[in-house]
């Protein structure tokens, strides 16, 4: 089987239920819902699951909040090297909880099944392999690891766990990537050969400005704890509640948003990743003493291969856009494009890519050098999917999957394997800005080339 067939299997076996072609007919209405492809098939056990939270910031307490709107969902224990956010905890959701400064006591409980990992990023890879090794399953927020030295570390720990471990990079469970990997498999746009994202902002707090609570300290922060497996410094408000500005801590714009188009480009077209990444951009605007770029661009090589043919990827993110909020990814084939975004999809065809699949047509065409003067009917250009009503999003589905996985034994659509290829390319455009240099990847054995 040559590896253009293969690809075709290949997508086909993605799709599993869905139709094997895309007609004409299948674009008789220009908007449609659509539903969510079951990726477990769970016998609807509804034990309780305990969990907790290690790093109660924004984004762990995002988290958390989804976790529970889960049905026996029971939150145990939080942790956090912030006192306030302990004593919020326990305001928001019960005195009864374990609040400590320390994880590692955390892990030691036998009351807790799973965490959720919300801290920086320097702390995923340490925290999510002690708590394998602890017997934890982890839902751990993007991206997995802090630089791609760390990746195959935490994928081994996870192999001999026999542990359920999720990545949070919550869009690659939404519906908007469930359809628009469907239409590719279906050859909806063709052939990919291109593909692009942005993601635009320019608020203080979008820019990586949180704010800074005024009883800041080093009497309320555990400053020795953070920094503890990074250089060591001074205490500066700055470095722990700004910390996506500074390299020792964060993962600067791609770590934190390109890593979320990556994942969903991968789910879609089932790409293991790029091999060669370039970047350039600049401090164009926040002059705040953040040592990472607020205008980042990236661009990558993605080789043919039996999942997809060779295409070209560029990523942009600004953080000084003056109409900013936009947000989205295109897929651009032989045949079409589609822009994808969490709670929609839309498809656009060009009009001479249909081919009349009318059989009595083709019958009466054999062997004629000229189409006959008759019109005939065609489908729209652009088609929209929107998620129905009640959808409660792709934050709540991704959960729903990593509880789903445990209970029933099951696996994720992000595991450390997928979230390392999504998250190696992110972090080597950090190496390619800094370097000043392409970067060389191997994306299926997941290392730098020599």
């Amino acid at each position: 089987m040559d590896k253009k067939n293969r690809r075709s299997f290949i997508k086909k076996l993605g799709v599993a239920g869905a139709a094997a072609t895309i007609s004409p007919m299948a674009f008789a209405k220009e908007t449609k819902p659509f539903e969510f492809l079951k990726r477990t098939n769970g016998n609807n056990d509804l034990s309780t699951l305990r969990i907790a939270l290690i790093g109660a910031g924004g984004m762990g307490t995002a988290d958390t909040l989804t976790a529970l709107e889960h049905p026996n969902i029971e939150l145990k224990a939080v942790c956090d090297l912030y006192t306030a956010r302990l004593d919020a905890a326990k305001a928001n959701w019960g005195s009864h909880l374990f609040t400590t400064k320390n994880y590692k006591e955390i892990l030691k409980r036998d009351d807790i099944d799973a965490v959720i990992i919300g801290t920086p990023d320097h702390w995923h890879k340490q925290i999510g392999i002690d708590a394998l090794k602890s017997r934890k399953h982890v839902y751990c927020e993007k991206p997995m690891v802090h630089s791609v030295g760390e990746g195959m570390e935490l994928i081994n720990a996870w192999k001999k766990s026999e542990k359920i471990f999720m990545v949070g990079s919550q869009g690659l469970s939404s519906l908007g990537n469930e359809k628009a990997k469907e239409l590719l498999a279906n050859g909806a746009i063709g052939d990919i050969n291109y593909a692009e994202g942005f993601w635009a902002r320019n608020s203080p707090i979008g820019a990586w400005q949180y704010p800074i609570p005024d009883d800041a300290s080093p009497e309320t922060v555990d400053w020795d704890t953070y920094i503890a497996n990074t250089n060591k410094r001074p205490y500066e408000a700055n470095r722990f509640f700004r910390w996506r500005n500074y390299i020792d801590y964060g993962t600067g714009m791609s770590g934190d948003l390109f890593v979320h188009l990556f994942s969903s480009l991968h789910f879609i077209t089932n790409s293991y990743g790029p091999t060669k990444i370039s970047a350039t951009g600049g401090l164009r605007y926040w002059k705040d003493g953040r040592e990472v770029p607020d205008v980042l661009l990236g661009m990558f090589d993605y080789p043919d291969t039996e999942q997809h043919p060779g295409f070209d990827l560029s990523l942009r993110c600004n953080f000084v856009d003056g109409t900013s909020g936009s947000t989205y990814l295109k897929i651009v084939g032989s045949k079409g494009s589609m822009d994808v975004k969490w709670e929609e999809v839309v498809l656009k065809r060009n009009a001479n890519s249909f081919d009349d699949d009318d059989p009595f047509t083709k019958e009466k065409m054999k062997g004629k050098t000229q189409l006959s003067d008759r019109k005939h009917m065609v489908p729209p250009l652009e088609l929209v999917y929107k998620a129905e009503n009640g959808y409660k999003g792709a934050h709540y589905d991704h959960f729903s999957n990593f509880f789903n996985a445990i209970r029933n034994s099951g696996s994720v659509v992000e595991d450390p394997v997928f979230a390392f290829r999504a998250a190696a390319p992110a972090l080597l455009c950090n190496d390619s800005y800094r370097q000043n240099k392409f970067m060389e990847w191997d994306p299926v054995n997941m290392k730098l080339k020599s």
